[in-house]
C-alpha cells in the first residue's frame, strides 16, 4: 500500500466519521426521548438510501447495556414534512400487526426542534440483500410479505396514491426500441383503470426489506422487517407489485421482474382481473423508473453491485419494458 493509499483511506474514514455525527439540536432532541441515565455512545451511517440521511445510534444505559435506534433525517427535501407525517402514522398503525416494522419513538416533521425534519425509531435486526445469490428463495418471501401488507385494514385510510410520471417526463434509454417505448408511453396517456383500493407501502422493494440470511444456507433466509413507510398510500395492489417487479428486473434481470407477479398471486395476492389493466400499472412503474435509474445506480454500486452502472440498468429496464409490451401479444 502506498502512502497515497493510506492518505486516501484516512480521508475516506474522516468523511464517514463526520457524516456519522448527529447535529447538536437533533442530538438534544434525541436525548429527550431516551430513558434516564441513557446516552448515545456511537453513531454509524446507514448506506443505501437516496432521499434521507440514516444513522444507527447505539444507546448505552447506566448498567452498561446497549440498544440501537435509527435516526432518519431529510435535508433540504421538498416533501419532508408530508413524508415524515405519513411514516409516523404508518409506524403507529403497524404496531401490533403481523407486519414487522420499526417502532416510532418520536417525529419532528417540521424541524421545530431539529436542524432538519427528522424521525427517531427502533432498530430492527437483519440487513438488506441485493445480491443475485439466493434470489430464487427471496422472491417468494417478498411476495408473501407484500400480501400481508395489503391485507391490513387501517382504521383510517391513508391518502390516495400519487403517480408523478407523465408521458412527457419519461426518459427513453439510449438505444431503446423507440416503437416499443412509444407504445408504452401512449398506454399511460390513458386514464388509470378502475381498482379496489388497498393499503400500500409504495416503495416495497429489496432495498426496504430486511433479511436474516444464514451464511451457510442462503435458501433459509427469512424476512425480519420492512422499513421506509414514508410513501404509505391507498391504491391498487398492482402498484406495489409493479414497483417491486421493476426493481427486481433491474437488480437481477427482466425475468425476475416478470416472476414476481406470479409469486404474488401464488402467495394469495390479487391483481387486476384484466390483463390490459395489469399491464397499465406495470408499464407505468417501469416508465417511472426511467427517470430515476441514475439515482439507484450509485447506492447499489456502493452496496457491492459494482457492475450495475447507470448504463447497465438502462439496458435492463429497456429489456424489461420490452418484455412487458411483448407479453400483451
Amino acid at each position: 500500500m502506498t502512502n497515497q493509499d493510506v492518505h486516501d483511506e484516512r480521508d475516506e474514514q474522516d468523511e464517514q466519521d463526520e457524516a456519522a455525527v448527529v447535529r447538536p439540536a437533533t442530538m438534544a432532541w434525541v436525548q429527550r426521548y431516551l430513558d434516564e441515565g441513557e446516552r448515545v455512545v456511537k453513531t454509524v451511517v446507514l448506506h443505501g438510501g437516496i432521499t434521507a440521511e440514516m444513522r444507527r445510534l447505539t444507546i448505552e444505559a447506566r448498567d452498561g447495556g446497549t440498544r440501537d435506534l435509527v435516526l432518519r433525517t431529510f435535508v433540504d427535501v421538498e416533501y419532508a414534512e408530508d413524508w415524515l407525517d405519513r411514516e409516523a402514522g404508518a409506524l403507529t398503525l403497524l404496531a401490533g400487526t403481523s407486519v414487522s416494522a420499526p417502532g416510532l419513538v418520536a417525529a419532528d416533521p417540521t424541524a421545530a426542534h431539529c436542524e432538519y425534519p427528522s424521525l427517531l425509531m427502533t432498530h430492527l435486526p437483519g440487513r438488506t440483500v441485493i445480491a443475485d445469490e439466493g434470489v430464487e428463495a427471496r422472491v417468494p418471501l417478498l411476495a408473501r410479505q407484500l400480501v400481508a401488507i395489503h391485507a391490513l385494514r387501517p382504521p383510517e385510510r391513508p391518502r390516495d396514491y400519487v403517480a408523478l410520471t407523465t408521458a412527457d417526463t419519461v426518459a427513453v434509454p439510449n438505444g431503446a426500441d423507440t416503437a416499443v417505448w412509444d407504445a408504452a408511453i401512449d398506454m399511460i396517456r390513458k386514464p388509470a383503470p378502475p381498482y379496489e383500493g388497498r393499503f400500500l407501502h409504495r416503495d416495497f422493494q429489496p432495498g426496504n426489506v430486511l433479511f436474516d440470511v444464514p451464511p451457510a444456507k442462503p435458501a433459509d433466509a427469512r424476512i425480519t422487517g420492512v422499513v421506509d413507510w414514508a410513501g404509505t398510500s391507498w391504491g391498487p395492489t398492482d402498484l406495489d407489485v409493479a414497483h417491486c417487479s421493476t426493481t427486481l428486473a433491474l437488480l437481477h434481470g427482466p425475468e425476475w421482474g416478470l416472476r414476481f407477479a406470479e409469486a404474488y398471486e401464488e402467495a394469495g395476492g390479487v391483481l387486476a382481473a384484466a390483463a390490459t389493466e395489469r399491464l397499465y400499472w406495470f408499464v407505468r412503474d417501469g416508465l417511472a423508473c426511467s427517470e430515476e435509474v441514475h439515482l439507484v445506480a450509485g447506492p447499489w454500486r456502493q452496496a457491492g453491485r459494482t457492475e450495475l452502472t447507470t448504463r447497465a440498468l438502462e439496458k435492463r429496464l429497456d429489456a424489461y419494458v420490452t418484455a412487458l409490451m411483448n407479453a400483451q401479444g
